[in-house]
């Protein structure tokens, strides 16, 4: 069991405690309460940082151990940069250093939200508190010893002390329940595919109905009803039947139409007939980010009760080679009818998600649709791992999209979608083939799925470079980074909760 982490807030005051964090600019003074700390030792900040070549730049900090003359047996100096110039992100980003900082032996600390300019606002010491709480995540359930002897998980206390507590709870309760889904998506992609098939990644996200959310779970029996025949091929080729979850939040004016997340959930990719190279393989257990920040997205919408109608539809297969499996030269039906040529059965993603968004449209009627997917590795040749691609039919929906991700620092970059790219995408055998080459992957892949969207406001996220194994931040050093959950609820609250 990993440790676990209590957050709390308090009257800002210079009362003793044993682990303290002060926040210190660059013109290295010690705020008005953090100056109270020092009283008894007024230089020892000054000494300190001149000591170290500590300049008060963000990202910066200095550690004082058994400070002779305070009562604190650590004292932590946090660089804030320009406090004039933070945005939203630099606070949350602050708070995951402060948390690298913390020992792993420390049981409690305390962090004085206070800067020379005065005592941060409750929404400040919440972002803080916030980037504490996503930095703290370890997936270590599989460990059967913790290391240095140590015994059972710890129970560890932070303790911010706030001008206003009552205010920063309140701030702080919905960014938990944004940290939380985060936290639920890191644990699924974290998951290996023994534990997580299909059925038991349904059951997880059948727990949401504690928090209020509907959930139905389709299963084979009746996907083949609907049709789903590009979804059903994917999964034919496993022992694990194919699975369908819809969740549905009804936290908004009754009758509105619904916002609508669509994720990608391939518990495991062997690629099929068309078989990955061995090496990396293992990787493939996280081929089901999309639908972990979907299932993500809908605890937290559901936590913070979000004043909107909001639905999440997750398409739950694996792809295995077999002697039931899809072949390459397979031609399959969609739900929508659409006729589908199989040139290459590790290009399966685009096929569930081609059944989903046909039944999404048709169900529910959207305001929009959103769906990401680990789609393709082409998406991280053209953009690296710091921006997830997006594709859509619809100016403004991309516009928000981009605007969440700045804020949130899940940032997306917009990519072409045009007639040139989705000629690419015809067959001469059927109404489209499922692969278009090699060049322009990511965007042939896009365009493969507008096919199924209609005149519906819709964007295609490709997260492969995002989702799983991406690069280690102030916020998140775990493989499964939980990304989407964070953009999406932003999506969700600037433009359905206005």
């Amino acid at each position: 069991m990993p440790d676990t982490l209590k957050i709390a807030f308090e009257a800002l005051s210079a009362d003793p405690c044993d682990q303290a964090v002060i926040l210190v600019g660059p013109d290295l003074k010690p705020p008005a309460t953090a100056a109270d700390l020092l009283a008894p030792v007024p230089d020892l900040l000054k000494r300190a940082v001149a000591a170290d070549g500590f300049k008060g730049k963000s990202g910066s900090f200095v550690d004082l151990l058994a400070p002779q003359g305070l009562s604190v047996s650590r004292l932590i100096a946090a660089g804030t940069g320009k406090v004039e110039d933070w945005k939203e992100q630099d606070v949350v980003r602050l708070g995951g250093g402060i948390c690298a900082r913390l020992p792993d032996a420390a049981l409690s600390a305390t962090i004085l939200c206070e800067t020379t300019a005065g005592p941060l606002d409750a929404g400040q010491a919440a972002d803080l508190a916030l980037g504490l709480r996503l930095r703290f995540y370890a997936f270590d359930r599989y460990k059967t010893k913790r290391g240095n002897g140590e015994e059972g998980p710890k129970r560890r206390t932070v303790t911010f002390r706030v001008a206003d507590p009552k205010a920063a709870r309140k701030a702080f309760k919905a960014r938990e329940a944004v940290a939380d889904g985060v936290d639920l998506a890191r644990d699924l992609v974290n998951e290996p595919p023994n534990v997580l098939s299909p059925p038991e990644f349904a059951r997880r996200a059948s727990a949401l109905d504690k928090l209020g959310v509907e959930v139905a779970v389709l299963g084979e029996r009746e996907l083949k009803k609907l049709g789903m025949g590009a979804l059903l091929a994917v999964g034919q080729g496993s022992r694990k039947d194919s699975q369908v979850v819809v969740m549905r939040w009804d936290g908004g004016r009754d009758g509105a139409a619904p916002a609508v997340f669509i994720g990608k959930g391939v518990c495991f990719d062997t690629g099929g007939i068309s078989i990955k190279p061995g090496e990396g393989m293992q990787d493939m257990k996280g081929d089901m980010g999309g639908a972990a920040a979907v299932t993500g997205l809908m605890h937290a919408l559901a936590a913070r009760k979000a004043r909107v109608n909001a639905i999440g539809i997750i398409g739950l297969v694996e792809n295995m080679p077999d002697g039931n499996a899809y072949r390459p030269g397979d031609i399959l039906t969609s739900m929508s009818g659409q006729t589908i040529e199989i040139i290459n059965t590790d290009a399966e993603g685009r096929l569930v998600l081609a059944d989903l968004l046909w039944y999404a449209r048709e169900t529910f009627k959207p305001r929009f649709m959103v769906n990401l997917a680990t789609l393709t590795g082409a998406i991280m040749v053209a953009l690296g791992q710091e921006h997830a691609g997006l594709f859509s039919n619809d100016d403004d929906l991309s516009g928000s999209l981009t605007s969440a991700g700045l804020a949130t620092g899940e940032r997306v970059w917009r990519m072409p979608l045009t007639s040139e790219y989705d000629k690419l995408m015809d067959s001469q055998f059927a109404d489209m083939k499922n692969a278009g080459g090699r060049h322009a992957g990511a965007i042939t892949a896009a365009q493969f799925l507008q096919r199924f969207v209609g005149d519906t406001t819709w964007a295609h996220l490709d997260i492969a470079g995002t989702a799983m194994n991406s690069p280690k931040t102030d916020l998140n050093r775990s493989w499964g980074s939980g990304w989407g959950v964070r953009l999406l609820d932003r999506l969700v609250s600037e433009t359905c909760e206005g």
